[in-house]
């Protein structure tokens, strides 16, 4: 089985031969020293030795205006400062904001990297995090009360950005075809204790679209795997019921998002991507003890699980002997 058949076989509920293993995406700065920790060439190389079966592809950067704006024109480096839209106050004041155009989309280098690509599970799409998005067009405590004090604009502009994904994974998809497997997309619902917004919330401006783009990727024949940072066990249940088929990252210090409470209300029902933490183990951490913790996750939530880091982005002050080990224990084959 190689490691596209077994990461839809995971994802799928099937019985594969072993547990799937993605490294996460590494933060830039962390790069170099992977790649001269392992001896490694480049990216894909080290993905290599490291006997990982997940590829990310993200076309999300093959967005090419004319003048160089980007495409939500959000300049700032934390979700509660104001946004542009932060004082509209009518549908009108949402229309007349410069929205991204689907014209300045291009494919082509994203579909080059996956061409380039072996026998691994390809997974993509755009990242579609909208709700980050709207978000940040207000800054969070404008959203959070216009989700009570102004429903029409949340309504607006949640449309508007949600069209926006939709319409650029439709093109997308139709041009990528069966180079990807899986639809992967990412929306941070949760904090270390809950939800952001409420529950009544949530299915008023986060499930009807959340819904669409799920139905979506099936639509296209694809898996739905959906990254969601934060303690969501709240609304898992929805999640499942709107058709997601494996949840990302497990953030396993979160409140009830830990291995043994998951496998026990969700097990059978979805996939699980990640689940070793990386708030206290993988950065103060033993080998030995990472080790342990793989195999104790393996144990509870497999085998339809992909073990990785509980956050994606490996900072630099992980130890590398941390990483070779979730390997290793992972996959049960050595590095290269």
């Amino acid at each position: 089985m190689n490691s596209r058949e077994r990461i839809r076989t995971i994802i799928a509920g099937g019985e594969p031969d072993r547990c799937g293993f993605w490294m996460g995406n590494p933060y830039p700065d962390t790069w170099p020293l992977l790649l001269a920790h392992f001896g490694a060439p480049d990216e894909e190389s080290l993905r290599q030795r490291l006997h990982d079966d997940y590829r990310w592809i993200n076309p999300d950067a093959d967005y090419a205006h004319p003048e160089g704006r980007s495409m939500w024109h959000i300049n700032k480096t934390a979700h509660g400062a104001a946004g542009p839209l932060a004082h509209a106050e009518t549908v009108a004041d949402v229309e007349a904001f410069d929205w991204p155009s689907l014209d300045y989309l291009n494919f082509e280098p994203t579909l080059e990297r996956l061409r380039q690509l072996g026998p691994v599970y390809r997974a993509s799409g755009y990242w579609t995090p909208f709700y980050h998005i709207v978000m940040d067009l207000f800054g969070m405590d404008t959203y959070m009360m216009n989700m009570y004090l102004n429903k029409a604009v949340v309504h607006a502009v949640t449309d508007r950005v949600c069209t926006f994904f939709y319409e650029a994974n439709e093109r997308f998809f139709a041009q990528v075809g069966d180079l990807i497997d899986g639809f992967f997309f990412g929306n941070d619902f949760g904090t270390q204790r809950g939800l952001i917004c409420g529950p009544a919330q949530f299915d008023e401006f986060v499930m009807p679209w959340f819904r669409r783009f799920t139905e979506q990727g099936h639509r296209w024949g694809y898996q739905v795997i959906l990254h969601s940072c934060g303690s969501i066990y709240k609304v898992i249940d929805r999640l499942i019921d709107a058709g997601v088929d494996c949840l990302h990252p497990l953030q396993a210090l979160a409140e009830n998002m830990d291995a043994a409470t998951l496998a026990r209300d969700f097990s059978g029902r979805i996939a699980f991507l990640g689940g070793i933490d990386t708030q206290e183990l993988l950065d103060r951490g033993t080998p030995e003890q990472v080790r342990a913790e793989v195999r104790r996750v393996r144990d509870l939530l497999g085998p339809n699980l992909i073990i990785s880091p509980s956050h994606e982005a490996i900072l630099p002050n992980v130890p590398l002997e941390n990483i070779r080990a979730m390997a290793e224990e992972a996959t049960g084959l050595g590095v290269e």
